[in-house]
């Protein structure tokens, strides 16, 4: 495979679709299943999305997680069947039809029929699918677009009124009418979960309405923010407990809460008397308006009690529409009052029943009604109000509570089992288990599975029309042997016509019109996908509950919740045992992402731009995938490349480019020698192996990707470049070999561990390195390698201690040489290292070579005597510990304070500490205790938390004059890129100098000549070409490649 340049430079976008075109060639993905065909099955159920837009942001974060775990588990070995599935139908679909037909769903099925209408959405159900696939692909996800499933299949269909049966059996299922929530744009009623999806601040009209009692002279106050209810009123509610007040208000008593007199009538109201609520139960009162005057025969317009009543706004009064408040509509219905009024249609229009509004939708009655109010007289006040209300989610529209006879899955019987199943969930995030979740399900209510529509999977549910019998399908043979008809599809065009009679039963069994909830299809995804139980028994059963799902936030109170619903009712289990939760994605700006505002780049664009495996890891490596909200920010996706990728390829090319130079490749057999950083570098990898693993099987993907950046860093930033003379050296010899086996063997292991995360990079890489070893890749891909096993035999955990404080200690120094201003070409006598532990220092001691070659000191000295370089001081973290302790803050602050070194080195050590205050032990951690340490006076000691340094920084001519020859080295080095030389040409060169500056380059002369790879070099008294400058002195040179 060529290497993909641009402008001379590696372009990862044409390096990505040449693997793009490799898979392709290679059907890669298909020899993956192949291979682990007959292994243990590893079942991942991909939510189906609807094809009607484009894949958008959180799609690709989604979609990114759903590959890196199948893609992991394949290489471990599993079996891990990806199908690609659509959500055909449901609200998405009329919507989008509607708008297109530009009428009502009604209005449409009126003229085009039932069959007409379907065919209409049939046709767009599809639309995107050729752009999903595209993208989808494009960033790299294997999954099956061929073989795939819709909701809108026969057979898939016929498994969720196998589902549906199943519940009836239980007695799950049953009709009711109660108050929800109705999208009046799209005609049909919504569940609780998606009601709760969209709300938004809006101003509404608030308005005091006066009720004239008939028992007394006086008025009952009400307060609403739905004045379009108010024709519907039937009664006013009361809390039995909540002092009343009536008050003297002009020519008028009113009758308010006695916390509200102030709010409506002022601290110096004429109070006439105060009662309590259970008082005014009983009296009765005008209706408001007259549409509904005759409901006072079944108990209307009286007034009534309730618990949740409340004072916190409105007059303490509460008006009741018990056909549009559920609290209403519970509340008539415990005073046994049989009164019910609905003269609202489902597209949220009044009916001939209320004659002034007839026609009017609701939301545009109100100001008409308020006028009505005021003409009368009833009218007490007039207010506008800011609040949050809920809209619906697809057509964006306020919604309405309204009483609509529905089909209800009854949730509340199985509680306990969703409780139960929740428990054996491992959620990623795991707050969300017992917080959004365990909430969710806390306050479950039954879930109304139908929808008054016409696109979607028909209830299989057929009712005598004399009898009121009921019968539920559960399969299209079932269907046949009832109705004597073979159907080919379940759609109501094929099933609404089909009726049947029953022996020794009069009355017809006709269909019912609902079709079911869109969610209850993907909540019957886990068996509908596999038509299951007609079909797939045997592989159902191995896979059940599924070990893996991920989905948006937004799904807990979704798809998440109708899996754990169905799972637990149909099978006491939950759905799936492992689920990632990934955040919402917003625009950079903290708003939506929008088209109109032009907020974001799209995805497709982001990827021509910095590539599929750079948004890939930007995704993965953010709070997204611990469920936290994330601003995307274009400039992180290009930061993956600059922090991550970019650094992984130039370790490969370093290697390539010097093993070309020596004519080195691994065929001819590699080479395990006893450098230090060779043992250390092999230890971390396989220390990085047995972390990723025991991430990876607990799904905490934020916990894998900062350990592969961090071994990157490592690798390239100190691997390489405190190894870079053993590449150099002009010998073949054993030390260089390892060198080159080791950095082969960590870029080989490290392309598949890396291949689940960036999967393009890591088969580039994969394909290069077996190149190198100039043989054909095999496996052919890296992706059909099996994921590496950690080699317990090769971690030193001692060494990984000592060469991250080597690390330490590096940077340290350079700290304390940018406070005294001494750049590190020039020498310094010497480093003294200091830690209490001496095992520690002695493990050091193997990495001094590195160290005085990197902070460029003459030698080392280490010190276990803290108390002669540094003071320690302990401090109580007040903000953290006042919270905790209260009023016993003070004596242990006393305490902290006079912490000794022991005990504050046994705080560093272990994490924590142990005090006693007061006869009370408490355990205090590093972050609750901060420790200060300050060099002491005559020292040059710096420290961080886990080590301390000392620096002897006086500098000395001879010093002085070995910068020099470091200074001049870089000069030279300068102008070997400016020609463009190559890493192993030759050169000659010539120098003018004079002082200190000729006299530093005669004396370190056989130390420029080898860090420049310069064969001759000579002094001359005539100036040369290249002219520079060292410290104010001047010198020239003219450097010539060697013949």
């Amino acid at each position: 495979m060529s290497e993909p340049a641009e402008n001379g430079a590696f372009s990862f976008v044409d390096m990505e679709h040449q693997i793009l075109k490799l898979w392709e060639e290679t059907d890669a993905f298909k020899q993956s299943l192949e291979k682990t065909k007959g292994k243990q099955p590893f079942i991942f159920y991909d939510g189906p999305p609807f094809a009607t837009g484009l894949p958008h942001h959180g799609h690709l974060v989604a979609s990114t997680i759903k590959d890196i775990v199948p893609r992991y588990w394949t290489m471990k070995g599993r079996y891990v069947m990806r199908r690609f599935g659509w959500d055909c139908h449901g609200l998405p679909v009329e919507h989008e039809i509607d708008k297109q037909l530009g009428m009502s769903a009604q209005d449409a099925v009126a003229k085009l029929g039932v069959a007409g209408y379907n065919d209409e959405c049939r046709a767009i159900v599809q639309r995107y699918v050729k752009e999903w696939r595209h993208t989808v692909t494009r960033i790299g996800r294997w999954i099956d677009f061929d073989d795939d499933y819709k909701t809108m299949d026969t057979w898939y269909m016929e498994s969720v009124w196998w589902v549906f049966k199943q519940l009836w059996d239980k007695g799950l299922i049953y009709q009711g009418v109660k108050v929800v929530p109705l999208s009046t744009a799209l005609g049909t009623p919504l569940a609780n979960f998606e009601a709760t999806s969209n709300y938004q601040d809006v101003q509404d009209p608030a308005v005091t309405v006066l009720l004239k009692l008939r028992e007394e002279d006086a008025y009952l106050a009400i307060w609403t923010t739905t004045p379009w209810t108010l024709p519907s009123n039937l009664a006013v509610c009361v809390g039995s407990d909540i002092d009343y007040q009536l008050v003297q208000d002009g020519d008028r008593c009113i009758y308010f809460a006695k916390e509200r007199v102030g709010h409506y009538v002022g601290d110096d109201a004429q109070v006439l008397k105060e009662v309590k609520g259970a008082a005014l139960v009983g009296l009765s009162y005008e209706p408001i308006f007259a549409y509904f005057a005759d409901q006072r025969d079944l108990g209307a317009f009286v007034v009534v009690s309730d618990d949740y009543v409340s004072t916190d706004s409105g007059t303490g009064m509460v008006h009741q529409a018990p056909a549009f408040g559920e609290d209403d509509n519970r509340v008539l219905r415990s005073h046994g009052i049989d009164a019910l009024v609905c003269p609202v249609t489902l597209t949220g229009e009044f009916t001939d029943e209320v004659p002034d509004f007839a026609g009017q939708h609701v939301k545009e009655a109100d100001k008409g009604i308020i006028a009505m109010l005021k003409n009368a007289g009833s009218l007490y006040r007039q207010e506008v109000i800011q609040h949050s209300y809920p809209y619906c989610y697809r057509s964006n529209t306020p919604l309405i509570y309204r009483a609509i006879p529905s089909w209800y899955v009854r949730v509340t019987a199985i509680k306990d089992k969703l409780v139960e199943a929740n428990a054996q969930i491992n959620w990623v995030p795991e707050h969300i288990k017992e917080g959004r979740f365990g909430k969710w399900l806390d306050g479950a209510i039954d879930w109304a599975v139908s929808r008054n529509r016409v696109w979607g999977t028909p209830l299989p549910v057929w009712i005598n029309d004399v009898t009121g019998s009921a019968v539920c399908m559960g399969s299209v043979d079932e269907l046949e042997q009832y109705s004597g008809v073979r159907v080919t599809d379940l759609h109501r065009e094929h099933v609404d016509g089909l009726e049947f009679v029953l022996d020794g039963e009069e009355g017809v069994y006709r269909r019912i019109e609902e079709v079911l909830d869109c969610w209850f299809e993907s909540g019957s995804m886990p068996y509908a996908q596999l038509h299951y139980p007609f079909e797939n028994e045997e592989v159902f059963a191995a896979g059940f509950p599924a070990e893996f799902i991920a989905e948006g936030l937004d799904q807990t109170r979704g798809w998440f919740y109708t899996l754990t619903v169905l799972g637990a009712a149909l099978f006491d289990k939950p759905a799936f045992r492992n689920v990632i939760v990934n955040g919402m994605v917003m625009a950079e700006d903290g708003k939506k992402m929008s088209k109109s505002l032009r907020n974001y780049t799209p995805p497709d664009d982001l990827m021509e731009a910095y590539g599929a495996d750079a948004l890939r890891l930007y995704a993965i490596n953010s709070g997204l995938v611990k469920g936290e909200e994330q601003r995307f920010a274009d400039a992180g996706v290009r930061d993956m490349v600059r922090r991550a990728l970019l650094p992984w390829y130039n370790a490969f090319s370093f290697l390539r480019t010097y093993a070309a130079i020596d004519n080195w490749s691994p065929d001819k057999g590699l080479h395990a020698g006893d450098n230090v950083l060779d043992q250390w570098l092999l230890s971390r990898l396989q220390t990085l192996k047995s972390t990723v693993a025991t991430e990876m099987e607990a799904y905490r993907l934020y916990n894998v990707v900062p350990q592969l950046f961090g071994f990157i860093e490592d690798l390239t930033n100190w691997y390489i470049r405190l190894n870079r003379g053993r590449f150099w050296g002009e010998d073949i010899t054993p030390d260089k070999i390892a060198a080159y086996s080791t950095l082969y063997d960590v870029l080989l292991e490290l392309s598949k561990l890396m291949a689940p995360f960036a999967p393009f990079l890591s088969e580039h890489l994969y394909q290069q390195l077996e190149t190198l070893a100039d043989r054909p890749a095999s496996p052919s891909s890296v992706h059909l390698c099996d994921y590496p096993l950690s080699e317990a035999d090769q971690i030193r955990p001692n060494l990984e201690v000592a060469v991250d404080r080597m690390q330490q200690v590096i940077l340290l120094g350079r700290q304390k040489r940018e406070e005294v201003k001494i750049g590190l070409r020039t020498p310094l006598a010497k480093l003294t290292i200091i830690h209490r532990d001496e095992d520690m220092l002695q493990d050091m001691r193997s990495l001094e070579g590195y160290l005085r070659d990197e902070l460029n000191v003459m030698a080392i000295d280490y010190s276990t005597d803290e108390a002669g370089y540094i003071d320690l001081q302990a401090k109580p973290n007040f903000p953290l510990l006042g919270k905790r302790l209260g009023k016993r803050m003070k004596a242990f602050a006393q305490q902290i304070g006079q912490l000794g070194e022991d005990q504050i080195a046994e705080l560093q050590a272990h994490g924590s500490l142990t005090l006693e205050a007061g006869g009370v032990a408490e355990t205090f951690t590093v972050e609750e205790i901060e420790v200060k340490q300050q060099a002491k006076a005559g020292t040059n000691t710096i420290s961080n938390s886990l080590i301390s340094v000392d620096l002897d920084c006086e500098l000395t001519p001879e010093l002085v004059r070995r910068g020099y020859g470091r200074e001049v080295v870089n000069r030279i080095q300068r102008e070997r890129k400016e020609r463009g030389l190559s890493v192993s040409d030759r050169i000659h060169v010539v120098f003018h100098a004079e002082g200190v500056l000729a006299q530093a380059i005669a004396e370190h002369q056989d130390y420029i000549m080898g860090e420049t790879l310069c064969l001759l070099m000579d002094l001359d008294a005539t100036p040369q070409e290249v002219t520079a400058e060292i410290d104010e002195h001047a010198f020239s040179f003219q450097l010539s490649l060697a013949e």
